[in-house]
Parts: structure tokens; C-alpha cells; sequence
């Protein structure tokens, strides 16, 4: 056993548990160099190909690297404590959370009727009902619906695909700014994410160009509600994107559309530009309840297999019960009308504060969704002013790769009437952070 390092075995499994084991417990951290391969079996009073092998299986897991000269460090950590966002503070307006108003969500009632019995829903997984739903949902915006699938929400489906399709070391090229749990899902499977800068419109078409070149093996990229910016793609948009995409044709295209009925604005879909390998996932949680934890995606046929031959490895199917929920709630007039409400009032809310901080001399996106986002200079310095002042809101550091500071404000329960007082309040921060800090 090497005291420096806390490495211990005889096997190649029982070394790269050893390495496993010090990563979690923090005795390893991201950076931290592993002993050359010949002094770890020195150590360890193994052959060199033990430790050779340990090390294969490590990096093939993502949990380490090789630098070429530089050895073989610990891979960055999955980043979901440093991402995570931080506890509202006690008797502060939340602003931070990205959460719909729970006003505009229908009370969620399981149906009367459960399955007879115990058995398995393998063979027939999807409810047929609602796979026809689906693709009339879906099918409007010109997104072809011939394979549709469901997951158990919009984060295992994009898990499940970039799984089955890449292996850790690939890259992925990613919304820069961009959903952090998102970021967070690709380090954890041991990918590397690839800045895609965004504007009012999405992924800008030459920083994708740039990533696909520099050889992402797949692209994860919202058509609308982009969070935290707000951006949606234009018809121009989608077609210049296309056209980078139709020249990398490996490319597995992940499209989430998260927001769908409520983000605001038409849906100019990447699904629909001729790509060989794409998915448009969708979900409901922001319109219909969090609880329901279920996702639909129209793909490609190859996509599909890989996707459910995965599914059909693990939970198998997604319940029948949440099925039958959600069949419910698309199929309830009530419901549609309160999704439209929903709907008008974000995009009233969101507009209004766009325009009071433009009458502060403030620039914020939020062309579509829930959000806003605003860019500051100094993420701590807004954050802790307009807490002073009673608001919460999310500092940007935890949705950007690259991309330059902001802060996001979730927009979704924040009346017209509020948003000149928090834009008023803004503009004081911004003033004192330059006294402070020298404009």
C-alpha cells in the first residue's frame, strides 16, 4: 500500500476499487496525479500489468485521465455539489428555483384503475393511447413521429441515449450558458462537455461548427425556453444549424424541449432539418406537475433501439400508472385551458421585467420560458445586494462553462406589479457594486 496515495491490491479490480474508494471519500481529488504505473506495482508488489490494467478500467469508467507526459490524474468530479444550487435563505421572494407557478398546475389524480394482478409490462411498454397522443403533440410542430419513446423524465432519456451512443473521454458539445444538471449528467457519465456559446436565438451556428470540429461526438441544444438565457431558434437559426449538423452526419443530435406548451414561442425544430441521428425529447413537469416524472421522444429508428433495448435492460417500462396520468391530464379540457393561461402569464411576466430593466439601462435575455438572464459583472456582488433588498435569485456561475457572468431569475410567480421594484432595486445594486468595486 502506498501511503501518498492510499492505493491498495493484488488485482486489477481490487486496485481500481482502491482508486474508486479514495475518489469518493475525497482522499483523491480532481487533478490529483496516480503513481506512474511501475512504482504502484513496485508498491503494491504486483506486475505492472495489473496496475496497466486497473488504470484501462478506470479511465474507460471516467474516473481518470491520461496526459500523455503528464501521467494519469483523476478525472474532474461530477460536479453536482459545486452545482447544486444553494438553500433559500429564510423570508426571502425565491426567484432562483426555475419552478413553474404552482398556481397554473391541474391537481394530479392517479386513475381509478391499476393493472390486474402482477406482471409485466415488457412486451407492450408504451400505452397505445397515449403513443398516439404523442405524436399528434409532437407531430404539429413538423417533428416526425414515426419512433416515439418514453422515459422517465427528460434527464434519463438524454442519460440513456448519450450512454448507449458514447464512451467517457467523448465530447459533448453543450449550451454555454447552459442547464446545470445537464452539466452535471455529462461529467457524471464521464464526458467532456464542448462550450457552445448562446444568444437570443440558441446555439450560435459557427461556435457549434467549432465544436464539431474540434470532435464532439453529440450535441444536447434546447429549440426554445433555453434555460438559464431564454433563447429559441429562429427558422434561420435552425437552418444554418442544420446545415453544420447535415455535414457531421455520427453526430447524435439531443433535442430538449422542455418547456414545450408553455415556452412562448413556435417551435423551429432541429428534427426537422434531415439530420441522420437526432431525438427531440419532451417532458411535462412544467406544465402538468414535477411529480410526473415522465418524458416522450420522436428519433431516428437507430436512436430508438438503442434507447429502449437500454430501458428494456433496466426499469424495463415506464409505469403504467404515470402513463394513464398523464394520458389524462393531455386529454382534459380544463387542463389545456389552464396550460394556455399559464402559458400567457409567463410570457407576460417575463416581458415585463425584460422591459423594466431595460428601463434601468440593464440588458437581460428571456426570449422565451421562464427565465431571464441578466449579465453582470460580478455574480456575488448582485446576488448578496438584492438579498439585502429581499429578493433571491441565481448566481450564474453554476450554468456556465465559458461564457461571461449573469445571474438568472426565474420569472414564473413574479407579478408585472413586482417587476419594477426588483428592476429598481437591480439598477441600486449594479450602482453600489461600482462604487465598490470600480464600475
Amino acid at each position: 500500500m502506498t501511503a501518498q496515495y492510499s492505493i491498495s491490491g493484488t488485482t486489477a479490480s481490487t486496485i481500481a476499487a482502491s482508486v474508486e474508494r479514495a475518489v469518493a471519500e475525497g482522499a483523491l481529488g480532481p487533478g490529483d496525479a496516480l503513481p506512474p504505473v511501475r512504482r504502484l506495482a513496485d508498491d503494491l508488489s504486483v506486475s505492472p500489468g495489473t496496475v496497466a490494467t486497473a488504470y484501462k478500467e478506470l479511465r474507460r469508467r471516467g474516473l481518470v485521465v491520461t496526459r500523455g507526459r503528464g501521467g494519469t490524474i483523476v478525472a474532474a468530479a461530477p460536479s453536482v455539489a459545486s452545482r447544486r444550487p444553494p438553500r433559500v435563505p429564510e423570508g426571502l421572494r425565491d426567484l432562483a428555483g426555475g419552478h413553474p407557478d404552482p398556481a397554473f398546475l391541474p391537481d394530479l389524480v392517479p386513475p381509478g384503475r391499476l393493472s390486474a394482478g402482477v406482471r409485466s409490462h415488457r412486451a407492450t411498454p408504451r400505452l397505445p393511447e397515449l403513443e398516439e397522443t404523442v405524436r399528434a403533440w409532437i407531430g404539429d410542430a413538423g417533428v416526425p413521429v414515426e419512433h416515439v419513446t418514453f422515459a422517465h423524465g427528460a434527464l434519463d432519456c438524454v442519460a440513456r441515449l448519450l450512454s448507449t451512443d458514447l464512451r467517457p473521454g467523448d465530447a459533448v458539445a453543450m449550451e454555454d450558458p447552459g442547464y446545470h444538471h445537464l452539466l452535471d449528467l455529462v461529467q457524471a457519465l464521464g464526458l467532456r462537455s464542448v462550450a457552445v456559446v448562446v444568444d437570443d436565438e440558441g446555439m450560435r451556428a459557427d461556435a457549434l461548427e467549432a465544436a464539431v470540429r474540434a470532435g464532439a461526438r453529440a450535441v444536447v441544444c434546447s429549440p426554445r425556453a433555453q434555460n438559464p438565457y431564454g433563447g429559441a431558434f429562429s427558422a434561420a437559426r435552425r437552418d444554418a444549424l442544420g446545415a453544420v449538423l447535415r455535414r457531421a452526419p455520427d453526430v447524435l443530435v439531443i433535442e430538449n424541449d422542455h418547456a414545450a406548451d408553455i415556452a412562448g414561442v413556435p417551435l423551429h425544430s432541429l428534427a426537422s432539418a434531415g439530420l441522420a441521428r437526432w431525438a427531440h425529447v419532451r417532458t411535462v413537469t412544467k406544465f402538468l406537475g414535477t411529480d410526473l416524472r415522465w418524458a416522450a421522444a420522436a428519433c431516428d429508428p437507430t436512436t430508438l433501439a438503442r434507447h429502449d433495448g437500454r430501458l428494456l435492460l433496466t426499469s424495463g417500462w415506464v409505469s403504467h400508472l404515470l402513463q394513464r396520468t398523464v394520458l389524462s391530464l393531455m386529454g382534459d379540457a380544463d387542463t389545456t385551458a389552464l396550460v394556455g393561461r399559464a402559458c400567457s402569464a409567463y410570457g407576460e411576466r417575463r416581458r415585463a421585467l425584460v422591459a423594466e430593466l431595460a428601463s434601468q439601462g440593464i440588458a437581460a435575455h428571456g426570449r422565451s420560458g421562464m427565465n431571464v438572464w441578466v449579465p453582470v459583472r460580478d455574480e456575488s456582488a448582485v446576488v448578496n445586494g438584492l438579498r439585502s433588498r429581499g429578493w433571491w435569485v441565481a448566481a450564474g456561475a453554476r450554468f456556465r462553462l465559458a461564457s461571461a457572468p449573469g445571474v438568472r431569475i426565474t420569472t414564473a410567480g413574479l407579478a408585472p406589479a413586482d417587476a419594477a421594484r426588483l428592476a429598481s432595486d437591480f439598477a441600486a445594486v449594479l450602482g453600489e457594486s461600482e462604487t465598490t468595486y470600480g464600475g
